[in-house]
């Protein structure tokens, strides 16, 4: 049976959908590949081809440094993303994405992904939760990520006096869905002592094994040599992304 729809309405769903999820993945990332390949198309004709780069063929090793040497660019204040032309960034990706990494970070707004790594438009693939925790939806996110977009890697950031940690750590009843978030964090809680930072570091860890472990996608992804999922910390006073070990 093929595998793409002849209908002339449907751009092949029809047909992907009867043959199941795998397929369907297939599809969808080859519809990314040529839509890709039509912006490199446009790309040489009127855009510098910097503008529209991405992932590539980068390793998922390769993603990580690039992370932390865009980090290292924030520490130092010699941020190089700002120089690109936005508008062309703009026009470049926006018939499609292909982000070489994806951050799973906190919802805090002391923590802005895009900036802490000095990428631009197009280069992250970022879900931001308070208490960067791995729902469902976060990892049905993340999957789409990496077996469709195809990111490299996938880094959990927690960070520096995160309030759903520190509300966590304490225990107490809030209002609304707060503490929601409790049950999730409270395997970290369990190993911290009271301590906060503890606490947020030792969650980045546990919500990271989650990914590699809970989900078959990225599990496999990862057997291959295709993703590597690591865990790392921002400090709010320094701006330092330092790798969980």
């Amino acid at each position: 049976m093929s595998d793409v729809c002849t209908c002339g309405s449907c751009d092949g769903l029809h047909a992907s959908a009867r043959l199941g999820p795998a397929a369907s993945v297939r599809t969808l990332a080859r519809r990314q590949f040529l839509a890709v390949g039509s912006l490199a198309a446009v790309g040489a004709v009127g855009f510098a081809p910097r503008i529209a780069w991405a992932q590539t063929a980068i390793s998922p090793d390769e993603a990580i440094e690039k992370l932390m040497a865009g980090n290292a660019r924030f520490v130092s204040g010699k941020l190089d993303s700002f120089k690109e032309d936005l508008d062309l960034l703009k026009q470049a990706n926006a018939g499609g994405q292909q982000p070489f990494a994806a951050v799973l970070g906190c919802a805090d707004s002391r923590v802005p992904v895009e900036l802490v790594f000095d990428q631009s438009i197009g280069r992250l693939f970022v879900a931001r939760v308070a208490g960067n925790i791995a729902s469902s939806e976060v990892i049905a996110s993340l999957e789409y990520g990496a077996a469709v977009l195809g990111v490299k890697a996938i880094m959990v950031l927690g960070h520096q006096g995160c309030g759903a940690v520190k509300a966590a750590v304490a225990g107490h009843a809030e209002p609304g869905q707060i503490s929601a978030l409790y049950a999730p964090l409270r395997p970290a809680v369990e190993l911290s002592h009271g301590d906060a930072e503890v606490a947020g570091r030792a969650n980045a860890k546990i919500q990271a094994a989650l990914l590699a472990s809970a989900s078959p996608v990225l599990a496999g992804l990862i057997e291959e040599g295709k993703l590597r999922v690591v865990s790392a910390y921002y400090a709010l006073d320094t701006g330092k992304v330092s790798l969980l070990t």
